[in-house]
C-alpha cells in the first residue's frame, strides 16, 4: 500500500505507535438478535418490539469501535425509523415516520442492521451487524361506525299472519380488526312497534297486522359493531301490509281538505272497489254528505233575512218577526240566541221562553193571500201526549180566549190554524191543516213555508210541496172590539183566567220568521231562500259510462249511483266531488258516508261491502278586512245646505276590502307583500247621527230612490241616520253611499255635524272600520255697500288695513271728538286707501293684461288705458259720510275674512253644480242691486277719460 507514492510501512513509522494500534482495535461487528416481533398501535408513532432493539459490540469498551452509531432499515419502503438512544450500551428505538393506519396495511416486514462508530470519529472503518428481520403488527382503533349497506329497506306483509323473518338488513364496518369490523347486535328505535329483530338483523312481527287499522309501517333500526360503537345513521325500514282479499272500497283517504275558493275537488280519486273476483250484476253506492251540524243544516249565506229576499227577488212587504236584537226590534232581547255560527243568528226555545209582538209591527190585514217562513228545528216531544207548541200565534189580548190564527206542533205533526171573520154567510171553513212529516220531528233544521191563496194552503218543506193530509172547518170568527195579540213562541192567553199568562210554550229552535201578507212565494223564490250553498257533485258528466244512472237529492247532500259494469263505477267514484261556492264559508268537518249494495247472478246480494266513514275538512278563508277611506270633514256654505239637493257627505267615499295570504299567492308592485285586494259582497251600511238626533223641522239624511235603481239595494232612514242594505258589491254600495244627501233648512243655527258609518258582510259576520264625517258649515257675511266697483276688493288684490283708518274709526266710535274734525279725518283716510286700492287694483290688472298678451288671450274688455284714468273724489259729501267709512273698512276686514276662509274650505268643498252657481250669481246680483239702491252719494269713476 502506499500514500502518494510513499510506502504505508514508512508512514506508520513517521506517525509512530497509533497508526499501528488504528488496524488492529475495530475487530468485531457489532450483533443484534436474528428477528424482531413489533406492535404499533395505528395513529400513534412507537413501535413496542419484543425483544427490545439493543446492538452489541465486543470492541467495547473500545471508543467508537464499540459504540453502535445506527440502525438501518432495508425494504418495503416501511415508514418506519430506528434511532439509536444510547450508543455505548447500544439501546435503540423503532418508531413510525408518519400516520400508521390499520385499514391500509395492517402487518410489515423489514430488515434491520445495526452500525458501530468505526475506527474513529469520523466513522472510518464502520462494521454491521447482520441482518435481522422486523415484523410489526398494527393494532386497530375503533373509529368506524358501522354503516346500513341499503339507504331505505321495503318489505310487504299479509295481515292476520306471523313471520319468522320478513326481511334481513344488514351493516358493515371499516375498521381493520375483526373485533371492530364485526357488527354485533342491531335493534328497533322505533317505539311502540310490532316488530323484533335478532342480532343477524332479521325482523319479524310480534302480532297479527291488520290491513284496516294501519297501511304502512315505518320503523328505525340501528347496528353496533363489537366494540359498542353505533352506527351514526339509523336505516328506515318501511312494511306494507296487504290485506287479505276482502270485499271493499280501496285506495281511499279518510280525510280531504277543502280550501275555500277552489271550486269543486274530487274526494276519492284513487278509489277503486275490491270484490275478490266474485261475481255481479249490479252495484249501487250511495254518497251522503252530513251537513246537519253546519247552521241551519248545511253552509248557507247568513246575510240578515230581508237581504236574502231582496237577493232571492222576494216579494216587498215582509216583516221579520224574529229581527235581531236593538233599539227599536226590542221584543226579542229577552229569547234565547245561538249567534256563534258565522253571525248566522238562531233563537233557541225551551219551553219557558216566549214573546209579544208589538201592535206596530203586525201586519194588519193578512188578506186571503200570504205566506209564512221560517226555519225550525224541533225533536220529539215528551209524553205520550205531548202538548201544543206554538210557534206563532194571533190570540184575543183580553176578555176572550180566541185564535185567529197559528202556526203549531202537535204529536210531530204540523197544524196551521186559520179562523177567518163572519161574513155575510154564516157557515163552516176550512180552519185548520195537518200534515205529518218526518221531518217536523227529526232533530234537523227545515225550511217551512206555508202559501196561503184562502181556501187553498200549500206547504213547502226544503222546497219540495207537500199536500195537508187533514183539512178541518171551523165556524168563523164574529167580529168584536177585542184588540188581538201576536205571539212568537208561546200563545197569549188574556181571557177565561184570572191572569193573562203565556201556554203553549214551543220547545226547540227558529230563525227567519217572517210573515208577508197580500202575496204568496214563488217556488223558484223558495228554492233560493232556503239553497244549500255546498253539496256534493260530479266532475265531467260526459266521462261517466251510458250504463252509470245516478241521482241527487235537492240539496245535493245524498248522491246514489248505479251501474252493471265494476269499471264502470269505478271510474263514477272517482269523479265525485265536493263544492262550496260560499266565498267565505264555514269552516269546520263534514263527514261523509258511503254505503254499498252489490247483487250477484240470481240472488239479492251475495258480497258485503263494509261502509265507508270519511270527513271533509273546509279550511278557515281568509278573514276580509273592509276599510273606509275618504275625506274626514266637509266644509260648505250655508247656501249649499239650504240648497234643493243638499250636500253629498261621502262624495269622496272609497270601500276596499283586502285579506292576508300566508303563501302561494303572487304579488304585484301596487300589493303589498302578504296583502291581496280582494272584491266581494256587502250586506248593509249604516250611517249613525252623532250627537243630537237630526231635527226633521229643518233638517233631512236621505237618499233618492232613484239612486238605488238597478242595485239590489233598499234604504231605510230615521232621526238617527240611515240603513242601506241588500246584498250587493263594494262598488254598487260606494255609488249609493255618494248619493247619500244631507239638508239643512236653518244652517245658522248649525256649526257641524258629525256622521258614522259603518258596512258589513254576512249580516255582521266581517264589519269594516268606523268612519267618521263632520259637516262644517261656512256661514256667509252680511251684504255690505261698496263706494263702486272699483272699491270692491279683487280677487288679485289683498286687503290692505290701514292704521289712520283704524285709529279714526275708533275715535268716531268713542265721540271723543268733534263732528268736524270727524268728518274730515275720516274723509281723508277714505281718499287715501281708496286711492292706494285704486293705483293697486290697475297695477295688477296692468299685469294680468300682460300675461294674458303672452299666452295669446286676452280678453279685449280687461284692458285699463290707465294713461288718461282720473279719478274724481268728494270728501265733503255728507250723506252717509262716517258710516259709509266706516262700513267700508268693516266690509273690508270681513271680504278678507271670507278669503281665507274660502282659501281653507276651496279643497274640501269641491263639489259646485250649475244650479248652485246659478244661486249664487243671483244672490250677488240681488246684492248689488241692493247696493246701488242704496248709495245716495259716493265716490265716483270720471269714466269720460277711461278707454275700453
Amino acid at each position: 500500500m502506499k500514500m502518494l507514492g510513499v510506502p504505508f510501512a514508512l508512514v506508520c513509522v513517521v506517525f509512530g505507535l497509533s497508526c499501528i494500534l488504528a488496524g488492529k482495535v475495530n475487530k468485531h461487528k457489532p450483533w443484534i438478535e436474528t428477528s424482531y416481533h413489533g406492535v404499533i398501535t395505528e395513529n400513534m408513532d412507537t413501535v413496542l418490539l419484543d425483544p427490545p432493539l439493543v446492538a452489541l459490540d465486543k470492541d467495547a469498551p473500545v471508543p467508537y469501535a464499540g459504540e453502535i452509531c445506527a440502525f438501518m432499515i432495508h425494504g418495503q419502503e416501511a415508514p418506519f425509523e430506528a434511532v439509536v438512544l444510547n450508543r455505548t450500551s447500544g439501546e435503540g428505538v423503532l418508531r413510525a415516520k408518519g400516520s400508521v393506519d390499520c385499514e391500509t396495511q395492517k402487518e410489515y416486514t423489514f430488515i434491520i442492521q445495526a452500525y458501530d462508530c468505526g475506527a474513529g470519529a469520523n466513522g472510518a472503518s464502520r462494521k454491521k451487524s447482520h441482518k435481522a428481520v422486523v415484523h410489526i403488527q398494527v393494532d386497530d382503533v375503533n373509529e368506524f361506525s358501522p354503516v346500513f349497506r341499503e339507504a331505505v329497506y321495503h318489505a310487504a306483509v299479509t295481515e292476520e299472519k306471523i313471520y319468522d323473518s320478513i326481511l334481513q338488513v344488514e351493516a358493515w364496518d371499516q375498521d381493520c380488526s375483526p373485533q371492530y369490523s364485526q357488527i354485533c347486535n342491531y335493534d328497533i328505535v322505533t317505539s311502540d312497534t310490532p316488530f323484533a329483530i335478532d342480532r343477524n338483523g332479521n325482523i319479524r312481527n310480534t302480532e297479527r297486522l291488520s290491513y284496516d287499522k294501519q297501511l304502512r309501517y315505518k320503523i328505525m333500526v340501528t347496528a353496533f359493531d363489537c366494540g359498542q360503537k353505533r352506527a351514526t345513521e339509523s336505516v328506515a325500514v318501511h312494511i306494507d301490509v296487504k290485506p287479505v282479499c276482502k270485499p271493499g272500497w280501496q285506495g281511499w283517504n279518510k280525510r280531504v281538505d277543502y280550501e275555500p275558493g277552489t271550486g269543486s275537488k274530487q274526494l276519492f280519486p284513487k278509489m277503486h272497489l275490491e270484490t275478490c273476483d266474485g261475481p255481479l250484476s249490479a252495484v249501487r253506492a250511495m254518497v251522503e254528505l252530513q251537513t246537519s251540524h253546519i247552521g241551519k243544516g248545511c253552509d248557507r249565506e247568513t246575510y240578515s233575512e230581508k237581504s236574502l229576499q231582496k237577493l232571492c227577488g222576494a216579494a216587498s212587504g215582509s216583516t221579520d218577526l224574529l229581527p235581531a236584537p236593538s233599539a227599536s226590534t226590542n221584543w226579542t232581547a229577552s229569547l234565547l240566541t245561538d249567534n256563534g255560527r258565522d253571525s248566522d243568528l238562531i233563537f233557541r226555545f225551551d219551553g219557558r221562553q216566549a214573546s209579544n209582538v208589538p201592535e206596530q209591527v203586525v201586519p194588519q190585514n193578512l188578506t186571503d193571500q200570504f205566506t209564512i217562513a221560517t226555519w225550525m228545528k224541533h225533536g220529539p216531544s215528551p209524553g205520550l201526549r205531548a202538548e201544543k207548541e206554538t210557534l206563532l200565534c194571533n190570540s184575543d189580548k183580553t176578555e176572550m180566549n180566541r185564535h185567529h190564527y197559528s202556526l203549531y206542533v202537535h204529536n210531530c205533526r204540523l197544524v196551521f190554524l186559520l179562523r177567518r171573520d163572519f161574513t155575510q154567510v154564516d157557515n163552516f171553513r176550512p180552519a185548520e191543516f195537518h200534515w205529518k212529516l218526518e221531518q217536523i220531528c227529526d232533530k234537523e233544521w227545515h225550511y217551512y213555508v206555508i202559501n196561503v191563496e184562502f181556501p187553498a194552503v200549500m206547504l213547502f218543506v226544503d222546497g219540495v210541496t207537500y199536500e195537508p193530509y187533514l183539512v178541518t172547518d171551523d165556524w168563523p170568527i164574529h167580529p168584536s172590539s177585542i184588540d188581538t195579540q201576536l205571539t212568537v213562541g208561546a200563545c197569549w192567553q188574556g181571557g177565561e183566567v184570572s191572569t193573562p199568562r203565556f201556554t203553549q210554550y214551543f220547545r226547540g229552535s227558529l230563525s227567519g220568521l217572517t210573515i208577508r201578507p197580500g202575496k204568496i212565494e214563488t217556488q223558484k223564490v223558495i228554492s233560493c231562500l232556503q239553497a244549500c250553498k255546498e253539496g256534493l257533485d260530479i266532475n265531467s258528466l260526459e266521462s261517466l259510462g251510458k250504463d252509470i244512472k245516478f241521482h241527487f237529492n235537492p240539496a245535493q247532500s245524498v248522491l246514489v249511483m248505479e251501474g252493471e259494469d265494476l269499471e264502470s263505477i269505478n271510474t263514477a267514484m272517482t269523479k265525485v266531488s265536493y263544492i262550496n261556492s260560499r266565498q267565505f264559508p264555514t269552516a269546520g268537518l263534514r263527514r261523509l258516508h258511503i254505503t254499498t249494495t252489490i247483487q250477484c247472478f240470481g240472488e239479492d246480494t251475495c258480497i258485503s261491502i263494509p261502509d265507508i266513514k270519511a270527513v271533509v275538512i273546509v279550511l278557515p278563508p281568509s278573514e276580509p278586512r273592509i276599510t273606509i277611506t275618504g275625506s274626514d270633514r266637509l266644509v260648505k256654505p250655508s247656501s249649499d245646505l239650504r240648497g234643493a239637493m243638499g250636500v253629498a257627505p261621502f262624495k269622496e267615499l272609497r270601500i276596499t276590502s283586502t285579506v292576508t295570504k300566508t303563501d302561494g299567492v303572487p304579488f304585484s308592485a301596487v300589493h303589498r307583500p302578504g296583502v291581496l285586494e280582494v272584491m266581494h259582497n256587502l250586506d248593509y251600511c249604516d250611517v249613525l247621527v252623532i250627537g243630537e238626533e237630526l231635527n226633521p223641522e229643518h233638517e233631512s239624511l236621505e237618499i233618492h230612490h232613484s239612486s238605488l235603481m238597478g242595485k239590489h239595494l233598499d234604504a231605510t232612514n230615521s232621526t238617527s241616520g240611515i240603513s242601506i242594505y241588500g246584498v250587493d258589491s263594494m262598488a254598487h254600495y260606494e255609488e249609493a253611499l255618494r248619493q247619500v244627501r244631507y239638508r239643512n233648512w236653518r244652517p245658522a243655527i248649525l256649526t257641524n255635524r258629525r256622521f258614522r258609518l259603518t258596512c258589513s258582510e254576512l249580516n255582521g259576520r266581517y264589519t269594516s272600520n268606523e268612519f267618521n264625517l263632520e259637516v262644517s258649515v261656512l256661514h256667509n257675511s252680511a251684504p255690505i255697500e261698496h263706494v263702486n266697483h272699483m272699491a270692491v276688493q279683487s280677487q288679485y288684490m289683498r286687503p290692505v288695513h290701514h292704521p289712520l283708518m283704524v285709529h279714526t274709526l275708533n275715535s268716531h266710535i268713542s265721540g271723543t271728538s268733534p263732528a268736524a274734525t270727524v268728518v274730515i279725518v275720516i274723509c281723508i283716510a277714505a281718499l287715501v286707501v281708496i286711492v292706494v286700492l285704486g293705483i293697486y287694483r290697475l297695477h295688477s290688472t296692468h299685469q294680468d293684461g300682460s300675461k294674458r298678451e303672452e299666452d295669446g288671450a286676452k280678453d279685449p274688455e280687461m284692458d285699463w288705458d290707465n294713461s288718461t284714468l282720473t279719478i274724481t273724489v268728494n270728501p265733503m259729501e255728507h250723506i252717509g259720510g262716517p258710516q259709509a267709512v266706516e262700513e267700508e273698512v268693516r266690509e273690508e276686514e270681513e271680504d278678507e275674512d271670507d278669503e281665507e276662509d274660502d282659501e281653507q274650505a276651496g279643497d274640501m268643498s269641491a263639489e259646485s253644480g250649475d244650479s248652485d252657481e246659478t244661486e249664487e250669481e243671483e244672490e250677488e246680483d240681488e246684492r248689488e242691486v241692493k247696493k246701488e239702491g242704496k248709495q245716495k252719494s259716493k265716490l265716483e269713476w270720471d269714466s269720460s277719460s277711461i278707454t275700453y
